[in-house]
Formats: structure tokens, sequence, C-alpha cells
């Protein structure tokens, strides 16, 4: 199979890189002037992986979209919209567009793949999504994962795990889009509660955090739509550990260092999806104390021990 991967970052190149070692013929595109496209394209490797020579290198978005038959998307979910109008500029009938990337746009609140869907005709550009857990220093070390595969296109979905699955990745088959897209981006939100739970000493908490972040999360899925179990699932609860425990996660990263005033340079998707979320909890009526608690501290300076113990004073209700 034919495919694209738009977007050289750490999780872009990693897919790039399994998708070619499974046996693809596989182009990484990237901005010609993106420091990590630069070091692709100069060196063949990074901080996280080599790209063997089978892998093609290009920031020519035209010769990256009529190469694919499947066109991978990994960059910043904020970004997708002005992406995509650059994309759509190109015939894109027949292909695929896979997004691998978790978060809400924060000036809509729609997912991810309601946004792409404003500029394809999803009957001859169907649209789908891949999500669940894992890092590309475990992958690129020979450290299995799962995932999930999505979209509202059973055939399409079919074919990506089939084509994709390996015994370094196995894919199931995701069956619901709205819990799969909202908690793949939530996860990133409590990464960083996690985070900030680290930075102030309370990391045994976490444990409530992962239970509590669950539930509520499902029910926001529910209120969207979807169903409330998605978020019990590897989009949501199974990618805990890789985002809530895991060195390596930027977002559980982020939150420590800002509660240690320290400035974290890289790309944390679960700030602005806090905001996106919050918003979409107050829309929708759903409370959302945890997500409600990172916007607040985020956004309007909140001091994250004060808000913390001001989640133990909420009145005492039943678990479940």
């Amino acid at each position: 199979m034919k495919i694209s991967v738009l977007g050289c970052g750490r999780w872009g190149s990693c897919i790039a890189w399994y998708l070619d070692k499974i046996g693809h013929d596989v182009i990484s595109s990237g901005l010609e002037n993106a420091p990590e496209f630069i070091q692709l394209k100069e060196h063949r490797k990074n901080d996280y992986l080599s790209f063997p020579a089978s892998i093609g290198i290009t920031s020519d978005l035209r010769e990256a979209v009529g190469h694919a038959e499947v066109i991978v998307i990994s960059i910043s979910s904020q970004h997708l919209r002005s992406y995509m109008t650059d994309i759509a500029k190109h015939d894109l009938s027949g292909k695929t567009i896979v997004l691998c990337m978790k978060g809400v746009e924060v000036t809509t609140g729609k997912r991810l793949s309601q946004v792409v869907g404003e500029f394809v005709d999803e009957s001859k550009t169907p649209i789908a999504v891949w999500v669940g857990p894992g890092h590309p220093q475990d992958y690129v070390r020979g450290i299995p994962n799962c995932m999930v595969i999505d979209s509202k296109n059973q055939a399409v979905k079919e074919k990506l795990v089939s084509e994709f699955n390996s015994d370094l990745i196995r894919f199931y088959l995701g069956t619901d889009l709205i819990g799969s897209e909202i908690g793949a981006a939530a996860k990133n939100v409590i990464g960083i509660a996690a985070g900030i739970l680290d930075g102030l000493g309370f990391t045994s908490l976490k444990g409530a955090l992962m239970a509590r972040g669950t539930r509520e999360i499902a029910r926001l899925i529910a209120a969207l739509g979807g169903n409330e179990f998605s978020a019990y699932g590897l989009c949501h609860l199974g990618d805990y550990e890789a985002t809530l425990f895991s060195p390596w996660s930027h977002n559980r990263r982020f939150g420590e260092d800002l509660v240690k005033g320290i400035s974290f340079e890289k790309l944390a998707e679960g700030v602005m999806t806090s905001k996106a979320l919050y918003q979409l909890g107050q829309k929708y009526g759903v409370d959302l104390p945890i997500v409600k608690s990172v916007y607040l501290v985020l956004f309007e300076h909140v001091n994250a021990e004060e808000r913390i113990r001001s989640l133990f004073e909420r009145s005492v209700k039943k678990e479940f």
C-alpha cells in the first residue's frame, strides 16, 4: 500500500518508520523549514529513531498527496484546519485520510474527523482515526502495544486494521467514533493533571485520578452521542499508562514542570484540549471537575494545590 505520512514530529516519524517496517511504500512529508523535517532530511534520523533508505522524505505536499492511497496526518491538532486548506487543493478522491492525532478544535469544539469532513466528500475520501497507547521509544525497541482504528466507514476500517496489524501493534476495530476521538483527546488532559500531582508530591492520588477521570470523560462521551464505555477502552483508560506514568509523556511532563516553575518547550496537546473540553462540558451541561481544574490552573492561573484540595470539599455522592 502506498502511504504518505504528513507530519514528521515524534509520532509522525514513528508512524512512517512502523508502516515501512511492515512492508508499505512510505513517504514522510514535513514543512521545509521545520527543524524536525530538516533533521530527518539531512540525517535520516531524529532523537527517537532512524529512517531506512526505503522511506521517501519530501516537503512537496503535491508529491506526498499524489503518491498516497492512504494519507496519514500527524500534526498539532489546532493546526489541522489550516493544513487541510492546503491539502484540499489537491485531488483527494479515492484516498483515505487517517488522523493520528489527539485533540478537539478549541475554536469550534469539533472533533478532528469533523474538521476534515468539512473539506472532503466522505463518500469519495473516507476518514479514519488511529488512537491508543504507545511511545516511539518503546516501539523501536520492539516492545508491542495495542491500538484502535475507528471510522464511520466499516469497510475502510476493516481494511486499515488488516493492512496495519502486526506483531508489534495489535489493532482493534473501533465501534464508536465519537468515543474514540473524545477519549483519545481527553487522556492528554488527564495526563496534565497527573503531572501536576507528581510535581506536588501527590503521586499516590493518581489511582483516584484514573478512576474519576475515566468516569467524567464517559459522561461527556455519552452527552455527545457516543458510547460511554469507550472511555474504558484503549482510546482513553487504556492509554493512561503511557500518559499518566511514562517519563516520555509530554502532557505529564508539562504538568509536572508547570507546578515546579519550569518551562516546557515541547508540544502538550492537553493544554488547548482542556479548554475545548471545558467549553464542551459547559455547552452540554456535563460535570467535568478534573477537566475544569486543569483548565482553571492553565488559563485562569488558579493555584494548583488549592484547586486539588477544593475537589475534596465537593459534596459526597455515590461512586456510580
